[in-house]
């Protein structure tokens, strides 16, 4: 199910989904996602380094940055593959992390941290807190500022790859105002991160206590772009894991294919019943309207009003998709399907962990209408 069909793909995309396809499909085979359910860290930490000297990291990072200066578009791709081979690493993380730095960090802080973001350095957002509020700028956390010194309180819920991540940046309230603060893995007190049980096992999140931590004022990000900020980060999070569902959806279907034309019940292999042939065709279909949503949305990303339209349109198709296509799975492997050992079941979480991130079907549903209804 590797056909790109014709979405106006360039050179850089097919050249990186094809590398991707190869790199994602060796490294990750799905009992090496399963081993690495039981590590702390959740991911090869061989694999990361590898994926850093691929140069990946800094695909969406500007060449006076240490980057490789291409966008979004070309990051999709490589997210995609992920997805399809569950690999479990930071680099949705720190992608989204870089992205948020590069559009409201100060000079300085661009100048230090995207070099290093973009050879391999881990970095991550704690934006959640317990109103599971899909509008970031929504805080409670705090950092009062006494001198040259912030004080920080409060905090930070469904923070991925905190315990791994060197940099932190946290959403806080300066003076009753919003904005981004960065925390390196030295400000962080003992017991200041707490591992917390999620749906999607595959990942490692940590509940971030900000009590008793201090960092210089320097650490604040660029004040006058906090609402872009925002803006940029909530879309990039929603393109990166639209991406990464599509290739979900798109490996769960041929899980049930493959089960559909081995398994005969009555002397029939039970792919031959219309029962079980056409909700699999119609997740295929779903499928194939979340991709085309996808490379859609990746292409005019950076387009003023088309991109944020584009981007909210892929991630209600791609949450109906993936959440359909591994409950048909489920349901299609019967009494197998409702164990563990069943890999659908990974595959349903994490659609059930995505729809719960940056918004569902229905909150960007309601979105688009206000933006294409008024």
């Amino acid at each position: 199910m590797e056909h790109l069909g014709h979405m106006g793909w360039s050179e850089e995309q097919s050249g990186l989904l094809d590398v991707a396809t190869r790199f994602c499909r060796e490294k990750s085979p799905i009992k090496k996602v399963r081993v690495l359910l039981e590590d702390e860290s959740g991911f090869d930490a061989g694999v990361w380094k590898e994926i850093g000297e691929l140069g990946w990291l800094g695909i969406a990072i500007p060449e006076e940055y240490g980057g490789v200066g291409l966008g979004m578009a070309e990051v999709a791709p490589i997210m995609e593959q992920m997805g399809r081979s569950l690999m479990a690493t930071p680099f949705a993380s720190t992608t989204l992390a870089a992205q948020a730095l590069l559009t409201g960090g100060t000079q300085s802080q661009k100048k230090t941290l995207l070099p290093k973001l973009a050879e391999g350095a881990i970095a991550t957002l704690a934006l959640c807190e317990d109103n599971n509020d899909w509008d970031l700028q929504n805080i409670s956390a705090r950092a009062e500022k006494h001198g040259e010194v912030l004080r920080l309180s409060g905090k930070k819920q469904l923070v991925c790859d905190a315990a791994s991540a060197q940099w932190i940046f946290v959403s806080v309230l300066v003076d009753s105002a919003p904005i981004l603060v960065a925390i390196e893995k030295t400000d962080l007190p003992d017991g200041a991160l707490r591992r917390e049980t999620i749906i999607d096992e595959t990942r490692r999140s940590y509940e971030v206590t900000l009590d008793g931590i201090e960092v210089p004022v320097a650490a604040l990000f660029d004040s006058d772009k906090t609402r872009t900020t925002f803006a940029h980060i909530h879309l990039v999070a929603n393109l990166l894991a639209v991406a990464e569902m599509v290739g979900g959806t798109g490996a769960v279907i041929d899980y049930t294919i493959e089960y559909l034309n081995t398994r005969k019940q009555f002397g029939k292999l039970i792919g031959a019943y219309q029962a079980l042939k056409h909700p699999t065709v119609d997740a295929f279909l779903d499928y194939e309207q979340a991709r085309s949503h996808l490379y859609g949305a990746a292409n005019c990303f950076n387009e003023q009003g088309t991109g944020e339209i584009a981007t909210r349109m892929a991630k209600a198709q791609a949450d109906k998709a993936f959440s359909f296509a591994a409950d048909r799975a489920i349901q299609f492997y019967g009494g197998f399907g409702f164990t563990y050992d069943c890999d659908a079941q990974l595959f349903r979480r994490r659609a059930i962990w995505h729809a719960s991130q940056y918004g569902d079907a229905a909150y960007h549903k309601k979105q688009l209408a206000t933006l294409l209804l008024g």
